[in-house]
Order: C-alpha cells, then sequence, then structure tokens
C-alpha cells in the first residue's frame, strides 16, 4: 500500500519535515496528530502530489508516485473548509468525479444515491450547497471523495469547523464508513480526541520529526516523552530530581521509581490519577476548584486532579496516582 520512505521537505530554507517514514496497510486509519506547524498538512499534500519532497520516496504499492500529477494518484481528499462547488447542487458535487471519469448516467446514479444513504443525506439530492449545515456540507464534501472509490482517503482537519455535537456524530460516521469500504486512510488532526476515536496508529509529530508511532491504546499507556503527553493531555508533567537510587524528589513529595539517572541530575515525571489502591498516595493543597460535569477539578501547584467530593480552597486532600518516567 502506500509507504514513505526517508521523507524531508523545507521552505526557505527551514526544515518541514525531516527523514518521515511510514506504511499503511489496506483498510488501517492512521492519525497524524500534531500541534499546528509540526507538518501534519505538509505531509498530505506531498502524498497528494500538490508538493514535492525534497528528498526520499513515496510509493503505492512500491510504484514511486514522483511523476505521477495529483489527478492521476486516485486519492480522495477532505478538507476542514469542505471545497464544495457552490453553483452545483449536492447530486452533482458528489458525481463530479465520477463524470470525469466517463461513468455512465446509470451507474452514476446509483452510486450516489448509495452513497448518500451511507451518509445519512437522502432526499437531498436536489438541494443547493448553500441550504446546507456545517455538517451536511462535510457529508457531501466525505460522498464526494468517497464516489470515484479511491485507493486511499485523505483527511486535512476535516471537523475542525464543526461544534463538538456535530462532530462527535459526524467521527463515528467517519469511522464507520471507513471500516465498511475498507480504504486506508490518513487523517491529520490537533485534536488527540478525534484521533483517539478514530485511529487504528497514531503518529505523533513535533517539529517535523515522528516522535511516537503505534496503537492509541499503547501510546497512552506510555506516552514516553513529555511532548507526547502534554499534546495528548495526559495526567501532569511534574520536573524531579534524582536524590538517591531510585528516589526521585518532586514538589509533591518524594517517589521510588527508577528513571535510569544518576544522582542530582533532574528527570520529568507522569502523574496520574488511579483508583488502584496499592497505588502512591500524595498530599495536595487546593489551589482553585471548577466544577466538570458530576465531579471537581482541584488545581495544585499547576497539576490538577479531578476529585467527586467537593472540597475548599486551601484545604489539604489526597489522591492515589500512578507515576512514569519521561523523556
Amino acid at each position: 500500500m502506500l509507504e514513505l520512505r526517508h521523507v524531508s521537505k523545507s521552505f526557505n530554507q527551514k526544515s518541514i519535515l525531516q527523514n518521515i517514514s511510514f506504511k499503511i496497510k489496506k483498510g488501517e486509519t492512521i492519525c497524524l496528530l500534531g500541534v499546528s506547524g509540526s507538518g501534519k498538512s505538509t505531509i498530505l499534500k506531498m502524498i497528494a502530489g500538490l508538493e514535492i519532497p525534497d528528498g526520499g520516496q513515496i510509493l503505492f504499492n512500491n510504484i514511486d508516485l514522483t511523476s505521477t500529477p495529483p489527478h492521476l494518484r486516485d486519492f480522495g481528499l477532505v478538507f476542514q473548509d469542505f471545497n464544495l462547488f457552490p453553483h452545483l447542487n449536492v447530486f452533482d458535487n458528489i458525481a463530479f468525479g465520477l463524470k470525469m471519469r466517463k461513468i455512465n448516467d446509470n451507474q452514476i446514479q446509483l452510486r450516489v444515491a448509495a452513497l448518500l444513504e451511507q451518509v445519512n443525506l437522502s432526499g437531498f439530492e436536489k438541494r443547493n450547497i448553500s441550504e446546507l449545515s456545517g455538517g451536511e456540507q462535510q457529508r457531501v464534501a466525505l460522498a464526494r471523495a468517497l464516489a470515484p472509490q479511491p485507493r486511499l482517503l485523505m483527511f486535512d482537519e476535516p471537523l475542525g469547523a464543526l461544534d463538538k455535537s456535530l462532530k462527535d456524530d459526524l467521527l463515528n460516521e467517519i469511522r464507520s464508513i471507513l471500516h465498511n469500504e475498507n480504504i486506508p486512510a490518513i487523517y491529520v488532526t490537533h485534536d488527540a480526541e478525534e484521533a483517539f476515536a478514530i485511529a487504528d496508529r497514531i503518529l505523533i509529530l513535533q517539529d517535523g520529526v515522528i516522535i511516537r508511532d503505534d496503537t492509541p491504546e499503547e501510546i497512552w499507556k506510555n506516552p514516553k516523552y513529555v511532548e507526547v503527553a502534554k499534546i495528548l493531555g495526559i495526567g501532569n508533567v511534574v520536573e524531579g530530581e534524582v536524590i538517591a537510587k531510585n528516589k526521585i524528589k518532586t514538589e509533591f513529595g518524594i517517589f521510588d521509581i527508577d528513571c535510569k539517572k544518576n544522582k542530582g541530575e533532574k528527570v520529568n515525571l507522569l502523574i496520574t490519577q488511579s483508583s488502584k489502591s496499592k497505588d502512591e498516595m500524595i498530599n495536595i493543597k487546593v489551589e482553585d476548584i471548577v466544577y466538570k460535569q458530576n465531579q471537581f477539578e482541584v488545581k495544585s501547584r499547576g497539576a490538577k486532579f479531578l476529585v467527586k467530593e467537593k472540597t475548599k480552597i486551601g484545604q489539604t486532600i489526597k489522591v492515589t496516582v500512578q507515576v512514569q518516567c519521561l523523556e
């Protein structure tokens, strides 16, 4: 299927991507996750043929795509701003790629009807694009991308313009459609929640480099790096100092953990809440309280913890946590 080998890209002598390598298997959805400017969208543009790599190769089924123009790559692309044709109705937007391939009218009618049903827009054929909500427009964009049955589907922040309820609904639909169609897909986002909801595998980018490539479950259990923990919003990243063998001193107390560092060296720890009685228990002084649905988020020394019982500012409470080393 798709493979990137040691791909690099610079703009105005500034490195944007460095040594990017990964593969996508048939039916697999990978997510490129990272903050703005990390290089996610540039990777999509190079795969689509809209940008040319400075070095490395992009291959599909072991065929180098360097000399293949965008319209012959047979890849679908769904954007955040929909990119629909405003002068065409819903039917003609979805049918556009099929007409370009000179598919006969009967086949076009059947394919568009099937796609409209798949994206829950049956009966919308004659609607003008201007009459549709943002969520409906994105469904049309998805159907249009699927219509020619592309070899690969790419999403560039597709839900960024939608509110949370629409985003959740459409995310579930996209995931279901991708699994049913068995199309390999690349999904670009800066939203960790989206990434974990849709991806079979997540690639986390930091300053143009892939720093983590694994399943959502493994990355959540072991973020490994400070940058990954922060991007995912997992627990609290706390600085500590090695004071003795397997002893790390932090502002939340001393933890028994081996971070493979020498005495006097600084380390970063990830402190996450736990419900297991065998785990560490720490005392925290409540500095602020925010109500979060059926529980309370308390803040202490820049860290955040969730508790079920309401507390008071200035009160000291006990919290059970798990601790792991970060690089």
